[in-house]
């Protein structure tokens, strides 16, 4: 019952977001394409062109994960949806097609993307010029521990 409420109230603020800003394709295409603004910036500086780089890269991110999470090759779906260059044309994860994303009803609110990135920058140029940080260092979890022998004992 509790997860029925939490899908309604994500369902009702994802149609208010969507009515406020209008809608994009998602998958992470949106992002995808918003890469394109990149190619027009011309920069002297070799670290700039790496953050530049990095920033593409960090756009690609969610198609590749979602194609991941679906079983696929997130490099060749990244590609394929490069050399289309439709911007609603994506990658269904749930069918395994490509299309019009707007057709196939894959879409994300606009405020939602928008949000994400700029959050996304604001955090990085923090941590650009943040001069120390303290983060937790992930813990290696133990397997599980091996069965007994099951009479097979001396």
């Amino acid at each position: 019952v509790r997860e029925r409420k939490d899908r309604v109230d994500d369902a009702l603020h994802a149609t208010r977001a969507a009515v406020e800003e209008g809608i994009l394709p998602g998958g992470g295409v949106a992002l995808l394409r918003a890469a394109r603004a990149l190619d027009g910036i011309a920069v002297d500086n070799p670290d700039q062109r790496t953050g530049i780089e990095i920033v593409r890269r960090a756009l690609e991110t969610p198609v590749r994960q979602i194609a991941e999470n679906a079983g696929a090759e997130g490099s060749i779906i990244v590609g394929k949806l490069r050399e289309n260059g439709q911007f609603s044309f994506g990658w269904n994860a749930q069918t395994g097609d490509y299309g019009d994303l707007y057709g196939q009803g894959v879409i994300d609110p606009a405020k939602v993307v928008r949000t994400a990135l700029q959050d996304a920058a604001s955090i990085a140029g923090l941590l650009v010029t943040t001069e120390a940080m303290v983060a937790e260092k992930p813990k290696k979890e133990a397997g599980p521990m091996m069965p007994p022998g099951g009479g097979m004992d001396y």
